[in-house]
């Protein structure tokens, strides 16, 4: 006999950790930017696997490509060169301004490379500097140095004592930076947005300031594009979008469009691993490496970001247009397809299941912000179709 939908849910009460809380969908087919639950309903999506699927769900192209990787080769070790890693890598230094690429599996683990090459070029150039300056609500993964980085404490205090080395100062503020720089700073590690922190947006002068100062300071500039990344922003990297360089930039999430992979990238003045300093098991898996180098193209290839930028003015006339009109929304912010509606309540979660028994995927990034991420490749009219859905569900808690 089958399981229903409780059936799995139940199972997983019983069998998985509690390390979050699940949606009551059990998700079970997509298809470009919808997905079926285990009962037949479809949904707009638009949280993409936390803006992971990039594709959509079951992209022919990636599907074809993994399949035939799949039956030549999938894993070996790193002691060998394998061609898909080549290729990816050396499509990401041609279309970026850095220089070295590594590859791991999730941001966290990109993240943690960054800030170990951070670590080893202060000692070895900066007379053993090796403090990193991160941000309040900045997010840069759940291992334990990368929630340390981060600049929430909710996600630290269970895990306390933990790794020294780190200081934090509000985002958007350059002053703040300059005023928490030492002798000891190697790096300042940030997102060009926050996306877990509630999307949050700088001043268009912020980015190039913070340039500036780690020009002045000798201190290397660790852009963590987890999120904002490869298309995501409307550009194929975010700190295009400020008109400046980072030393040392992370990707992952949409890189592969939901399968797993990672990468740090540096410009070559501050790539000093040598053999021996870092490693991974399954970094630059043939696979992985191979479906990287199908969305990376076809981001290329196929202009996406000047779509998602087009597509980005569009979503920010409708967000506009509810905030005239509601009460319930007090702002919206961010580019391309990574945007929050600001909540004039801390009524998201109730707004998040409303859209869902309507059919639309989104996300509560914060109890008062509503986190929209659909796929790049989204069409128009399925992005107006959650949008409506969205527009109803507020109009409703306005009305209220």
């Amino acid at each position: 006999m089958e399981k229903s939908a409780t059936d799995w849910r139940e199972l997983e009460s019983r069998v998985f950790m509690r390390t979050g809380k699940r949606q009551p969908p059990v998700l079970v087919r997509g298809e470009g930017s919808r997905v079926w639950d285990e009962d037949g309903k479809a949904y707009v999506d638009f949280f993409a696997g936390i803006a992971v699927t990039s594709l959509g769900h079951s992209d022919p192209g990636l599907a074809k490509a993994l399949a035939d990787q799949a039956e030549t080769l999938i894993q070996v070790s790193n002691v060998f060169y394998t061609v898909p890693q080549l290729q990816l890598a050396e499509l990401l230094v041609d279309n970026s301004c850095l220089d070295r690429v590594y590859f791991c599996s999730s941001g966290a683990e990109a993240n943690e490379a960054a800030i170990k090459l951070a670590r080893k070029w202060g000692g070895l150039k900066k007379d053993g500097a090796f403090e990193i300056i991160a941000t309040l609500d900045g997010f840069h993964g759940r291992t334990l140095t990368t929630i340390t980085a981060s600049g929430t404490d909710k996600y630290k205090q269970p895990f306390a004592p933990l790794p020294p080395g780190f200081a934090h100062v509000p985002y958007n503020d350059v002053d703040a930076l300059k005023q928490a720089v030492t002798e000891k700073t190697c790096a300042i590690l940030l997102e060009p947005i926050q996306g877990e922190g509630g999307v949050n947006v700088p001043d268009d002068g912020y980015l190039p300031a913070v340039r500036q100062l780690c020009d002045d300071e000798n201190v290397l500039l660790i852009l963590d594009e987890v999120q904002t990344g490869v298309g995501r922003c409307g550009a194929l990297f975010a700190y295009e979008l400020a008109g400046i360089e980072p030393d040392i930039m992370t990707l992952a999430k949409g890189i592969a469009s939901g399968v797993p992979l990672g990468a740090i990238l540096s410009k070559e003045h501050c790539s000093v691993f040598e053999p021996g300093d870092h490693g991974s098991t399954y970094g630059g898996n043939v696979l992985a490496c191979r479906a990287g180098y199908e969305v990376v193209g076809r981001m290329i290839n196929e202009r996406i970001p000047e779509k998602v930028a087009q597509d980005a003015k569009h979503v920010e006339q409708r967000l506009h247009s509810m905030e005239d009109r509601l009460d319930i929304v007090s702002g919206h912010r961010g580019k391309g397809l990574l945007w929050a509606v600001a909540l004039s309540r801390e009524e998201a979660p109730a707004i998040v299941a409303s859209c869902l028994e309507r059919g639309l995927i989104v996300n509560n990034v914060r109890p008062d912000a509503v986190r929209l991420c659909p796929a790049l490749n989204i069409s128009r009219e399925e992005l107006d179709e959650g949008l409506d859905i969205l527009e109803a569900v507020l109009s409703e808690v306005s009305d209220g």
